[in-house]
């Protein structure tokens, strides 16, 4: 089993930054790649951005690429997802997970275990 921990979430301002944290313990040596969706009210949950075991090879949304980095600390089994140039669109219940496949999916599906999810909330 594996426990993810999600954190940093809040409410801020159009334009301004948050950094989202989640934080691994269990069995991570069975997990590949980390990945970070969000769910906004009414709507399915989408992919917002993954990295590697290694940390070394990330992918992001095309709605979040520029403004979104995700990085990984692989010694503390830790991923961040620095948010830049927050809007309002990005208000959602951010939540991460981790897989026990190999490969970098984008899909909801290929991830085993979720965090509990951490709002985030921009306002105009």
């Amino acid at each position: 089993q594996v426990q993810l921990v999600e954190s940093g979430g809040g409410l801020v301002q159009v334009g301004e930054s948050l950094r989202l944290s989640c934080t691994a313990s269990g069995r991570t040596d069975s997990t590949y790649a980390m990945g970070w969706f969000r769910q906004a009210p009414g709507t399915a949950r989408e992919f917002v951005a993954t990295v590697s075991r290694s940390g070394r090879i990330t992918s992001e949304a095309d709605s979040v690429k520029g403004r979104f980095t995700v990085s990984r600390d692989r010694y503390k089994n830790i991923v961040y997802l620095q948010m830049n140039s927050l809007k309002p669109e990005d208000t959602a219940v951010y939540y991460c997970a981790t897989s026990t496949k190999s490969g970098q999916s984008t899909r909801d599906q290929d991830y085993d275990y979720w965090g509990q999810g951490t709002q985030v909330t921009v306002s105009s």
